[in-house]
């Protein structure tokens, strides 16, 4: 980490206490000089920084900004997700971003974020709205040791990594509507947007494109959608600490990455499926030209969806449109 990175650390450890100079000095192998001037450059940047000459310093509060070195001291546990991270003020796509440090060959786990996107895209090439400082629009890039045909799984990891932080930071309780959509009472409230670069037998990097509506009032969001999306502001009546939910996000999704490394997808799809709506219901698949009815039954190993169709056949589905019936 960076020394900003290691002085929010410890300044954000320290909970309501001081953290003393000489400590911070000692620990990081730099001056208590250069410690001051590090704390002066990050109370230009916003973060209220108190110093006592007897207690040291004391982090008071932060602003509602990405900053690299604030997340990466908020993740500063991770294994894999998260120990580079970048912020862009404005890009098209993060997902482009990514791309192309995949093809300079930046290690995985590199995530990217963007205040807002000009061209942000969700599945099947629709347009993600991206405001800026209003939700989180970031993309991670990883190296998995599989086949094309089990990518599917990684989608499955972000989906419930995005539930167990929405559900952390909220108290609320999002479905997953498969896909990579992430809802509340219905309404479409974060999405996954997984691309990846293949041999025909083995993931040379794969992309998860991520995007979370946060802080939206319902002003923010276009006529045509009002019915259609949320965000979290708009369910709990708050607004909420992007970075505090960004750096949550991440954390859940290294554990669950860890968990695949380790070939136990299993047990990340069992807990998917608890809150996934689509399973059990009746559901219309358009795929192309190709319309599929049926029932969605399960997750199969790579995490594709299983649907028994209205002919009683039992398809692999790993994308689509996908409709809920009555």
């Amino acid at each position: 980490m960076t020394i900003d990175a290691q002085i929010l650390a410890a300044l954000r450890r320290a909970g309501h206490g001081c953290v003393p100079g000489a400590e911070l000095s000692q620990r990081l192998g730099i001056t208590r000089a250069a410690i001051w001037a590090r704390i002066e450059d990050l109370r230009a940047l916003g973060y209220d920084i108190a110093a006592s000459p007897h207690q040291g310093y004391q982090l008071l509060s932060v602003p509602d900004v990405l900053h690299a070195d604030d997340l990466l001291s908020l993740v500063e546990a991770n294994k894999i997700v998260g120990r580079d991270i970048r912020v862009f003020e404005k890009t098209t796509s993060t997902n482009d971003v990514v791309e192309k440090l995949a093809r300079d060959g930046v290690k995985e786990g590199v995530v990217v974020f963007a205040e807002s996107q000009t061209r942000g895209r969700g599945r099947l090439g629709r347009r993600w709205l991206s405001p800026p400082r209003k939700g989180l629009w970031f993309s991670v890039l990883l190296r998995p040791d599989l086949r094309p045909q089990a990518a599917t799984q990684l989608t499955v990891v972000a989906a419930i990594a995005l539930v167990r932080a929405i559900r952390e930071q909220t108290g609320l309780n999002p479905e997953i509507k498969w896909p990579n959509d992430i809802s509340i009472q219905g309404r479409k409230v974060a999405g996954v947007l997984t691309e990846l670069t293949a041999e025909l037998d083995h993931v040379k990097h794969l992309t998860l494109g991520i995007g979370v509506d946060v802080n939206q009032s319902l002003s923010d969001f276009p006529p045509e959608l009002r019915k259609l999306a949320t965000s979290l502001k708009v369910e709990t009546g708050r607004a909420l600490s992007r970075a505090e939910l960004a750096a949550t996000i991440l954390r859940e999704i290294d554990r669950d990455y860890d968990r695949v490394r380790a070939g136990r997808f299993a047990q990340v799809a069992e807990e998917w499926e608890e809150h996934c709506a689509t399973l059990g219901r009746r559901v219309a698949i358009q795929m192309g030209e190709r319309l599929l009815q049926g029932q969605a039954e399960s997750l199969d190993g790579d995490g594709a969806l299983l649907l028994r169709t209205d002919y009683g056949r039992l398809e692999r589905i790993i994308g689509g449109d996908v409709t809920l019936q009555k």
